[in-house]
C-alpha cells in the first residue's frame, strides 16, 4: 500500500510515507506539495479505508489547545455540535484521553460560543491522536476507495469487449488487488 501510495503522488512533489500501526502518514517536505491534489489522488487508491488531513504538533496540551481550534476553524464554523475523542498511542502522555477529550471541548467552546457538545450524534467529529512522535489533530475521516491494495491479489488478463461489463468486472478486480493486462481485439 505504501509503495501504491509513494507512485501514485510522486509527481506532485517531494513527501516522505511513514508506516505506524495501521496508519501511513504522507508528510510534505515542503510548501510546494499540492495537498489538494494528493487528498484528491489518495481517495482513488484501492486499500484506503478512510483518510484524513491532520495537523502534526508537538506532543503538549497547551499546543494542543492552541492549534485545535485554528487548525479545525473552518469546520467548527459550520457545524453546530461536536465531540472529541482522543487516542493515546503513547502511554508515557501524561493526561489520560477522557482528560484530554474535556481539556480539548473546553478550548473549542471558549472560541466558538455558538457550538455545542453532542457525544452521540456530532455534526464534526475532533480526533486528537498522540502517538511516539508528535500529535496528530484531525477532524472527520473521508472515506477512501476501501478495498485490498492493488498487488495483492495476484495477476489476471481482462478481456475488454466494448461494453460497459468489461471495465466494471475490471473495476471489481482491481479492488480486491489484482493487477490487471486488459487485452482488447480489433
Amino acid at each position: 500500500l505504501a509503495k501504491n501510495i509513494k507512485r501514485r503522488l510522486q509527481s506532485l512533489g517531494k513527501f516522505k510515507v511513514i508506516r505506524s500501526q495501521s496508519t501511513i502518514t504522507v508528510e510534505p517536505f515542503d510548501e510546494s506539495f499540492d495537498m489538494e491534489e494528493a487528498e484528491d489522488q489518495i481517495s482513488r487508491i484501492f486499500g484506503i479505508a478512510g483518510y484524513e488531513r491532520a495537523a502534526a504538533v508537538e506532543k503538549d496540551m497547551d499546543v494542543i489547545l492552541k492549534t485545535t481550534p485554528v487548525y479545525l476553524s473552518e469546520a467548527l464554523k459550520n457545524a453546530s455540535t461536536f465531540k472529541v475523542e482522543a487516542k493515546r498511542a503513547d502511554k508515557t502522555f501524561p493526561l489520560k484521553s477522557p482528560e484530554i477529550c474535556c481539556d480539548v471541548g473546553e478550548a473549542v467552546l471558549n472560541a466558538f460560543p455558538h457550538i455545542r457538545v453532542d457525544v452521540k450524534n456530532p455534526d464534526l467529529t475532533i480526533v486528537i491522536e498522540i502517538r511516539e512522535n508528535a500529535a496528530y489533530i484531525h477532524g472527520d475521516q473521508k472515506k477512501g476507495a476501501g478495498g485490498m491494495p492493488v498487488g495483492t491479489g495476484g495477476k489476471a488478463a481482462l478481456l475488454i469487449s466494448g461494453g460497459i461489463d468489461s471495465p466494471v468486472a475490471g473495476w471489481m478486480m482491481a479492488k480486491r488487488g489484482v493487477v490487471l493486462n486488459a487485452v482488447h481485439f480489433a
